[in-house]
């Protein structure tokens, strides 16, 4: 997520930290075309929204405060960390022994984590920092990450240039 700049599709829609499993909510089609109305700008007014989904000001207001209070989405200003001074990011392959959840819990709770995701394969645990420096992603490596109990080693990965991140999937 290095060099990033963020207009149309790509606007600051998002799905927040998920820490437990939770049912998937069922969405009607007027909050699924609100959320893409968003998705294609975070700014867009609830009047203007409104106008293409056939509800009023109000009534979008109150679907959107429900989807956000129901953990589906939230409206955030996503940033270029380069712009303000992150000049470091990389993703990191953990590998873990015995439960991973703990580990993904306590990596989930550093300050410079943005991203923990559990999966299958050679990583158990795949983890995006963003740093300030080299030397602050080696105090994050080496200081923070596999001093985790549980954590048995690492790959670090770092990035060169962001060539694509969206957020514009849509809902289905």
């Amino acid at each position: 997520m290095s060099s990033r700049c963020w207009t149309g599709a790509d606007a600051p829609v998002s799905i927040g930290r998920v820490t437990k499993k939770q049912p998937r909510a069922t969405l009607d089609d007027v909050s699924k075309a609100i959320i893409e109305q968003l998705q294609a700008d975070g700014r867009r007014s609830y009047a203007a929204i409104g106008k293409v989904v056939g509800l009023s000001e109000a009534a979008v207001r109150q679907r959107v405060q429900r989807l956000i209070d129901a953990g589906i989405m939230q409206v955030v200003a996503v940033t270029d960390p380069l712009e303000l001074g992150f000049a470091r990011q990389a993703m990191v392959g953990v590998r873990v022994n015995g439960p991973m959840e703990p580990v993904a819990d306590a990596l989930a709770d550093l300050e410079e984590v943005d991203y923990v995701v559990i999966t299958a394969g050679v990583y158990d645990l795949l983890v995006e920092v963003v740093c300030e420096s080299d030397e602050h992603l080696l105090e994050v490596i080496s200081g923070k990450i596999r001093r985790i109990s549980g954590v048995v080693g690492t790959e670090t990965f770092m990035y060169l240039k962001l060539r694509k991140q969206t957020y514009s999937w849509g809902v289905r």
